[in-house]
């Protein structure tokens, strides 16, 4: 659910008119629902209810730190792939102690930010990792706690782009791989083993998947335990998808998914973290967007929007589907019509959708993306010199600026011209 509807025949994010925010704000704009961020993360903290656990928000998602700090006060963790986001957690007064860091790539000046300024946990992804991660640690008089991420050889059935948990995927170790590199880590005089860390990709919409994988994580759980290692914490990623058109079935509810953790791994005794972004922040958050003209193609028409791929590159990169509707909702009797809906970038990838049904529409309407809090704002860039599209978030009748729009000079004086020029 979401708290972007219609009422008396206008898009209201919770109780503001959105057409008075773009009035305020202009278009394009990414526009977050306080509400809907709290609902989400309090399904899945109530579908974990049944055991201990801590559910870490994928910052990767959306990382505006009035995000973060709406559910960290809320009592969210912080799932971060980055020293950028460990920083943006913390400036968000996110204890480090609900902060695990993931991420393949992890380098010695992140890792010794992390440990100098507090982490629950890292999720090793590799044996060099791992001994990089142990020198530093020693080197910092510390012991830092680890899971080890492994790969569980699972199709998570989702796009290419996004699965993660495959054998040829550069994510984890393999599980065969598991116990020998669990007996590596235990030597290593760095580390303290906690635990296992699992994660085997974005937008799932079945939980076979899940099960498969979360079978081989209690499986290994026993054969580490009787290894000798201590075996107290479970990371089983996130990954749960949301439908992103409304026509589409609906993917399984996290109190299903939560029943599904119970069933598999709750026997283990072990503490559950999970790790979702886009269930959380997706459906929290809309695209607004303004008609710039109305085009009539060769046996086609054009909707040219304000926004563009570099606002909201899902379309462009995973053929991704958001649902587009006019902010001033159409009358019952509108007849729909095909639009091919584009963006004012000089690139033919710059196509939010083909020949999609639309009520007509003129110059100057607006119109909203939704599904579109994660994987938007985040991934925004600014190609063609497009400023950065603004966040603003609402809180009941209430709205505010989150980022700014960065002006042409602002944009433009980061760079320097050298002195022989």
């Amino acid at each position: 659910m979401d708290h972007f509807l219609y009422r008396d025949g206008r898009l209201m994010a919770e109780d503001v008119d959105v057409a008075e925010i773009a009035a305020s704000v202009g278009t394009p704009f990414y526009l977050y629902s306080t509400a809907t961020l709290l609902r989400h993360y309090q399904l899945f903290d109530e579908a974990l209810s049944w055991g201990p656990h801590l559910v870490c928000y994928a910052m990767k998602a959306a990382s505006n730190q009035a995000i973060l700090k709406t559910l960290g006060d809320a009592g969210a963790g912080m799932d971060v792939v980055s020293g950028g986001e460990y920083a943006r957690a913390k400036a968000a007064g996110v204890p480090g102690d609900r902060i695990v860091f993931s991420g393949v790539g992890k380098t010695e000046e992140e890792i010794r930010l992390a440990l100098e300024g507090g982490i629950r946990q890292f999720n090793v992804e590799s044996e060099p990792e791992m001994r990089v991660l142990s020198q530093v640690a020693e080197s910092l008089g510390v012991l830092a706690p680890i899971t080890i991420r492994v790969n569980p050889d699972v199709d998570a059935k989702t796009h290419a782009k996004i699965a993660t948990g495959k054998s040829e995927n550069k994510f984890g170790i393999p599980i065969a791989k598991a116990r020998a590199v669990y007996a590596e880590a235990a030597r290593l005089r760095g580390l303290k083993v906690i635990g296992i860390d699992v994660h085997i990709g974005s937008q799932l919409t079945q939980l076979e998947p899940f099960e498969l994988a979360y079978q081989k994580v209690a499986e290994l759980t026993e054969q580490l335990r009787a290894d000798g290692h201590e075996i107290s914490r479970l990371d089983l990623g996130g990954g749960l998808g949301i439908p992103y058109a409304r026509s589409n079935e609906a993917p399984p509810l996290p109190t299903d998914y939560g029943a599904l953790v119970q069933r598999t791994v709750g026997h283990l005794g072990c503490e559950i973290e999970i790790e979702p972004g886009r269930l959380i922040a997706g459906n929290a958050g809309i695209l607004v967007s303004r008609v710039i003209y109305v085009k009539e193609g060769e046996g086609r028409k054009f909707l040219i929007l304000d926004g563009a791929m570099n606002d909201l590159i899902r379309p462009a990169m995973y053929d991704a589907h958001h649902e587009i509707v006019p902010v001033v909702e159409a009358a019952a009797a509108a007849e729909l019509s095909p639009y091919d809906i584009v963006g004012p970038v000089c690139e033919s990838g710059d196509t939010f959708a083909k020949g999609r049904l639309m009520p007509p529409l003129s110059d100057g309407d607006l119109v909203a993306f939704r599904s579109a809090g994660a994987y938007g704002a985040v991934m925004a860039s600014e190609y063609n010199t497009r400023p950065l599209v603004p966040e603003v978030m609402v809180n009941g009748d209430q709205f505010a600026v989150i980022r700014q729009r960065p002006t042409f000079d602002e944009i433009i004086n980061r760079d320097t011209i050298p002195e022989w020029l």
